[in-house]
């Protein structure tokens, strides 16, 4: 057992806002924390990542060489408002000789010997019993941070270097093989989105248009306390998310029931839920669907119109949709015939992502495992 200060040095980063950043010309490429929170991959290759460069007016030369990155060095992300991302990081693994810089809200870490392999630390650093540690030395209320000194501080316990390149290993095919099925199901979300362009907006039929609340009851879900949540249960929670936000031992909302989001920033996602589940606060589901629509069409409908029903959102800190304005939200109803034929149409392809999806979601529940079980 070793506290991190005592296997790794700190680096001096800078402070570049995006202002002082673009995608286009550069010498000098930065790592600016919000990157590292949203789209950096655990182990960051330079080929594989798109990484902005340091503006050309911007004045470099007084960097030290020692402060430019290096594979092995690990970048923490030192602010969020969410205490789930306060400290996250990313290794580097390949800088492929390009400069590359450590930026704002960034801490840089770097082994003061070679007792790790390369890559360990990547998957080290997303362990339970790690983030647990970074997440008590944050501090702050509406946005935490960490700094050097109170991340020095956290212990770590890692086997020899022959065994860490095993556990890298296993984990990296594990996050390939979640990048690949993250790629099967983009290729066929965009593929089912061309095919809503074609069938809903070229008019190939007779339709009415109707508004929603003429062809189904709205309803808002129920709020329940967080205290009664677990992590696994017989029925999720919808409550506004693209996600479940837990589980729950009751339900009160059946199976083959569209729920569409009502706040957050994913408000106005529509899905289709084919098990019972718990409707929360920040959920709409539509019940009592009129015997003139499918309810397989009206979900495709919505679906092929989310970005529509997005753009109903009010409010600027936490948007949300009302149960007024979704209601008037316009839906083109041909007869059941022609609905039949669509949802013949979409549904094979629906069906191969709702798949694919429960696949992935199988392979992010084994990492986790795994980066509860291999690090203890």
């Amino acid at each position: 057992m070793k506290k991190l200060g005592e296997v790794m040095d700190f680096k001096v980063t800078n402070s570049f806002s995006r202002e002082n950043l673009n995608y286009e010309v550069g010498t000098v490429k930065n790592i600016h924390y919000g990157d590292i929170h949203t789209k950096f991959q655990t182990l960051f290759d330079i080929t594989n990542e798109i990484v902005p460069f340091i503006n050309d007016e911007i004045n470099v030369v007084r960097i030290s060489d020692e402060n430019y990155c290096r594979e092995g060095d690990v970048i923490f992300a030192d602010a969020s408002e969410d205490l789930n991302d306060v400290g996250k990081s990313i290794e580097v693994v390949n800088v492929n000789d390009e400069k590359l810089l450590s930026g704002l809200h960034t801490l840089l870490g770097r082994p003061k010997s070679s007792i790790f392999h390369l890559g360990f630390n990547g998957y080290l650093f997303k362990s339970n019993s790690v983030r647990t540690q970074i997440q008590k030395e944050s501090q702050g209320s509406k946005v935490l941070s960490i700094n050097a000194g109170r991340i020095s501080k956290i212990e770590l316990s890692f086997p020899s270097v022959n065994e860490q390149e095993r556990i890298t290993i296993l984990l990296s095919l594990l996050d390939e093989r979640i990048q690949t099925q993250n790629k099967i199901i983009e290729q066929l979300e965009t593929l089912i989105k061309g095919l809503y362009q074609k069938i809903f907006e070229l008019n190939r039929f007779q339709f009415s248009i109707l508004p929603l609340k003429s062809l189904c009851t709205i309803k808002k879900g129920e709020q329940i306390n967080a205290s009664k949540l677990s992590e696994t249960g017989i029925y999720y929670v919808m409550n506004g998310g693209i996600l479940p936000s837990g589980y729950h031992s009751e339900y009160n909302s059946d199976a083959e029931i569209i729920s569409i989001s009502e706040g957050g920033n994913s408000c106005g996602y529509v899905q289709y839920n084919h098990t019972k589940f718990w409707s929360g606060g920040h959920c709409y589901t539509l019940n009592n669907i009129d015997k003139i629509i499918k309810n397989k069409y009206l979900y495709y409908y919505l679906k092929a119109n989310e970005n529509k029903i997005m753009a109903l959102r009010v409010g600027s800190g936490l948007p949300n949709i009302q149960k007024s304005t979704l209601e008037k939200f316009e839906v083109k109803t041909p007869d059941l015939y022609e609905q039949e034929k669509v949802v013949l149409a979409l549904g094979s392809l629906s069906t191969k992502i709702t798949v694919e999806s429960k696949l992935l979601e199988q392979y992010k529940i084994q990492k986790k495992h795994l980066l509860q079980n291999l690090f203890i």
